[in-house]
């Protein structure tokens, strides 16, 4: 199991995940239907360069929206195509993408670089 924080200030940003493969997302979409979310809850999965993790949209309790409106763009969610969009609630800084649109997967992409993942500690 791991456990996501902030690598600026150490600021939980999950609960307790557990490792797994994205879905493929084969599936065909006809007409105006929202997208399943990519991963289910509680499972993430690490991009083809590592450079990535991604999660289940509900996944991250301890982010919040970017300040930037400019980075929440989209029609029915967020399109995730302009730059981060979630940010550490601890300390403000850019820690993931979220997709939620409806012509996107629904997921969120967190950014390696900007977070420590390890073992979370019993409670």
């Amino acid at each position: 199991m791991t456990l996501f924080t902030c690598a600026n200030c150490r600021q939980p940003l999950t609960g307790d995940l557990k490792e797994a493969q994205p879905s493929l997302g084969t599936e065909e979409r006809s007409g105006h239907r929202i997208a399943p979310p990519r991963m289910a809850r509680g499972i993430y999965a690490i991009s083809h360069d590592a450079s990535l993790f991604i999660l289940h949209p509900d996944d991250l309790p301890g982010t919040a929206p970017h300040p930037d409106r400019g980075r929440r763009n989209g029609c029915c969610g967020l399109d995730g195509q302009d730059g981060p969009n979630l940010i550490c609630a601890g300390c403000g800084a850019d820690v993931a993408t979220k997709q939620s649109d409806c012509w996107t997967w629904h997921l969120v992409a967190l950014t390696a670089a900007a977070v420590v993942s390890g073992a979370e500690s019993p409670s």
